[in-house]
């Protein structure tokens, strides 16, 4: 719904929106229709929303860094929205909207603008367990919800909960979707719950300056043990161990943590920057109770300067000030600049002793690469240059366009042109037109349009084309200021790098993020494609699963053609032995491992057998490798987003060992029996054998055994065998063959039988002999001894005499 207003005379009207109420973390859009006389003779030249500061001076959003990447502005014909997300507490104020014309005096503000009221989720109490999340304004439709109790998350998703009815509990909830926002912690029953309550939820602080961010806490036991501040998205920490930030070497001598009796705490950060942004916390432990974190904390954000010149014509001269939307450091000093020229004045707020020729800018002290844009003091058209962007960042052969527009009091302008205000070598007086400098040869190509813009091209950018950029222009004798700093040009080179990832059996878990060289203040937007194709992920962080194969890059939105490096897990290794060929032992031996990844892999050796045995590095080196180094290895090839394995196998070669000689079957050898000789030798490859006899150099046979299926006597004599293979050869001992007659063998028998028959008689004397002194009385023992004469035993004497002619018999055979 559109309520009309009309403001002022002949024709000038601003029509807006009706008021709108939401909640912090929403998305809230204003709209307007405006009109202006004679639209057939003249154009619109600028609009813009704003809010108001200080009565009549008003704050351009577009220019404000707290709306940074929140707000968008657009307009068809004569209708404009603006619409903001995220929205904060701070953004609550009067929007209006404002345009300008090429007419006389044709600049009008609408009246009385769209106002924005941003309401914090509150806890209702209803009875002594009953819990509603309330809001004064309209909550979207289908509203999910989230709870916390004493700062946990706890189960439930319904605008409605039953909660606990101790005195000690507080609860909070949050919209779903926007737990940066969270209600305040209420007592259930009492005032003497264990409670936390934020006094800001967003703060913007601008690069160099000090930030304060403040809480209140309560204890139910009243007793508290310890109480610290900690940064809640700290990559690396551990959610339920946050580190302290007066530990933290990231803040090593800026923190500051200030408590006072009324369980007030306020963590003060000096000299922040960019990498301060992020969510900050509170916690405290009280015996065994200690406050939970997963209730958000407020949110931290540093920018670089975004400076405006407030104008107030309600005093005899002109009243000027620098003003920012972010916190500035502390005792600030400024500079000022008229028409592009520095001025002697360093202080918020100057008087403007001008004309309707003049333009005004601002800067802090050490931050001029960030001044204000310039402003009229009187009418629309002084001379000025409004540059488009002040950090702009490009991506190495890419093209680029630097903008502004420029006008000109006497409208009379002779020259314009770019240049770069960084230039060694060059005067400050008389920089050079970049459309004549060797540097830019055939990559510029400016831009003129008829209402007073221009836009400087440059293609193909290279790493030496950044820099700080600006234009001039002259009109009589007048000449645009050089002093006053233009936009500064990064040409940046992007890369994906791996903030956190967790590696699965399949699929890793992975955190990238874009990285580039180029300040936050060039407020990027990024695209992010897997495998070629584009995924719904815009901001510099891609959160999701990576497999094996999946390649991933980021690239600038708008420069999709100028892509960053791939990054993917590692592929199959590719493993290689050298030298290649056999493997000889005592050999110097290498196995090299690769893998293409990026980041670029680690390489990790195991061997099969041996898994405490690991060597780290691609090169896995032996030496003079020895036998026990043959084996299966493993070269394992890990990177952030993943591992894989290569297989490979080591056989190392050597000549044979002295070989040895069995023969079967073993003892003696008779003639017309079976004999195998066999011949062994460890050796790698395995040997080939070759059998000889010494005194018969003819006699040859190839293979590991010689058979003789009936052995003669002519085949008695002395073999050895030879082993070789292509690394050596290598001879046995002698094995000695004695092959005899059944004969002689029956005779050895024989012998052999007699032996024994005559110990039999012996044997039966000797216990016959101990068995009878055993009879004997022992009063005996002592007589003398008579002397008797032994008859040899005829039997032994014919079996020694047969005995003795055997033999003679025997050697007679022989």
């Amino acid at each position: 719904m559109l309520a009309a207003v009309v403001q002022g005379q002949k024709g000038w009207k601003v029509t807006y929106s009706s008021d709108v109420c939401v909640s912090e973390g929403s998305t809230v859009e204003m709209r307007c229709t405006y009109t202006y006389p004679d639209p057939q003779h003249s154009r619109v030249e600028d609009k813009f929303w704003f809010t108001r500061v200080e009565g009549y001076r008003y704050v351009e959003l577009r220019k404000a860094s707290v709306f940074a990447g929140r707000l968008q502005e657009s307009c068809n014909r004569n209708s404009c929205s603006l619409r903001i997300t995220d929205v904060r507490q701070s953004d609550a104020d009067v929007y209006y909207f404002r345009f300008s014309t090429n007419q006389y005096k044709g600049r009008f503000t609408g009246e009385p603008g769209v106002t924005l009221s941003v309401k914090d989720l509150q806890v209702e109490v209803q009875n002594s367990n009953k819990l509603q999340c309330f809001s004064s304004c309209r909550l979207p439709d289908h509203s999910s919800f989230i709870w916390y109790k004493n700062g946990h998350k706890i189960y439930g998703n319904q605008k409605v909960i039953y909660g606990s009815s101790s005195s000690a509990d507080s609860y909070s909830c949050a919209l779903s979707g926007r737990e940066d926002f969270p209600s305040a912690s209420v007592c259930v029953s009492g005032q003497t719950c264990n409670k936390l309550i934020y006094t800001d939820r967003s703060i913007c602080a601008v690069k160099g300056s000090s930030v304060e961010i403040s809480c209140t806490y309560n204890s139910h036991s009243g007793s508290i043990t310890s109480k610290f501040w900690f940064r809640s998205d700290r990559s690396g920490q551990s959610p339920s161990q946050p580190q302290d930030l007066r530990t933290d070497v990231q803040f090593t001598g800026r923190v500051q943590v200030n408590y006072t009796t009324r369980r007030r705490s306020t963590l003060r950060i000096s000299d922040v920057t960019e990498t301060d942004s992020g969510q900050y916390g509170f916690t405290f432990r009280a015996g065994g109770f200690e406050w939970g974190r997963s209730l958000s904390g407020p949110s931290l954000t540093v920018t670089d300067p975004d400076l405006q010149v407030l104008v107030w014509t309600y005093s005899t001269w002109p009243k000027l000030q620098c003003f920012s939307s972010c916190r500035l450091p502390d005792h600030s000093s400024f500079i000022w600049y008229k028409n592009g020229d520095k001025m002697n004045e360093n202080q918020k707020e100057i008087s403007a002793y001008s004309t309707s020729a003049d333009s005004y800018s601002c800067a802090l002290s050490g931050r001029e690469d960030f001044p204000s844009a310039s402003v009229c003091v009187y009418g629309e058209t002084c001379n000025k240059v409004i540059y488009t962007d002040r950090s702009i960042c490009a991506v190495k052969g890419s093209s680029v366009e630097i903008s502004c527009t420029y006008n000109s009091h006497s409208g009379s302008i002779t020259s314009e042109f770019w240049f770069r205000s960084d230039r060694s070598g060059q005067s400050p007086s008389q920089p050079q037109d970049l459309r004549t400098d060797v540097q830019f040869t055939g990559r510029v190509q400016v831009l003129e349009a008829a209402t007073g813009g221009s836009t400087l091209r440059i293609s193909d950018v290279t790493e030496t084309d950044s820099g700080q950029y600006g234009f001039t222009f002259r009109a009589g004798g007048f000449e645009w200021g050089r002093s006053l700093s233009g936009p500064s040009l990064t040409v940046t080179v992007l890369q994906v790098q791996v903030i956190t990832s967790t590696l699965q059996d399949s699929y890793t878990d992975a955190q990238l993020r874009c990285l580039s060289s180029c300040s936050s203040a060039a407020r990027l937007s990024y695209v992010w494609f897997k495998n070629g194709h584009q995924v719904l992920m815009e901001d510099g962080s891609y959160r999701g699963r990576v497999h094996p194969g999946d390649a991933i890059v980021c690239a600038l939105k708008g420069r999709e053609n100028f892509k960053s490096a791939s990054v993917y897990a590692p592929d199959v290794p590719s493993v290689s032995v050298v030298p290649s060929g056999d493997i000889l032992e005592n050999s110097p031996v290498t196995l090299n491992c690769s893998s293409d990844a990026n980041p670029a892999a680690n390489y990790t050796w195991y061997r099969d057998s041996h898994p405490e045995s690991t060597h780290e590095g691609p090169q896995l080196v032996f030496s003079s490798i020895q036998l026990n180094h043959s084996g299966l290895y493993v070269c394992a090839a890990v990177n952030e987003l993943g591992k894989r394995n290569k297989f490979v196998s080591l056989d190392v070669k050597y000549a044979p060992d002295v070989p040895s000689v069995s023969v079967v079957p073993s003892g003696d050898i008779l003639e017309n029996s079976p004999v195998t000789l066999t011949c062994s030798s460890d050796a790698n490859p395995a040997a080939n054998y070759t059998w000889y006899r010494d005194s018969h150099p003819e006699f040859t046979h190839e293979g590991p055994q010689l058979v003789f299926s009936s052995i003669q006597l002519n085949h008695s004599g002395h073999f050895y065998c030879e082993a070789e293979n292509q690394l050596g050869r290598r001879r046995s001992e002698f094995v000695s063959i004695n092959v005899e007659r059944k004969s002689v063998m029956i005779m050895k028998i024989t012998r052999l039988t007699l032996v024994v028959l005559m110990l039999i008689p012996v044997f039966v004397l000797s216990l016959w002999t101990r068995k009878k002194t055993a009879l004997i009385p022992r009063s005996e023992w002592n007589k003398p001894a008579e002397t008797l004469e032994s008859e040899p035993l005829p039997d032994y004497e014919n079996m020694t005499a047969a005995q003795t002619d055997d033999t003679e018999e025997q050697d007679d055979l022989v």
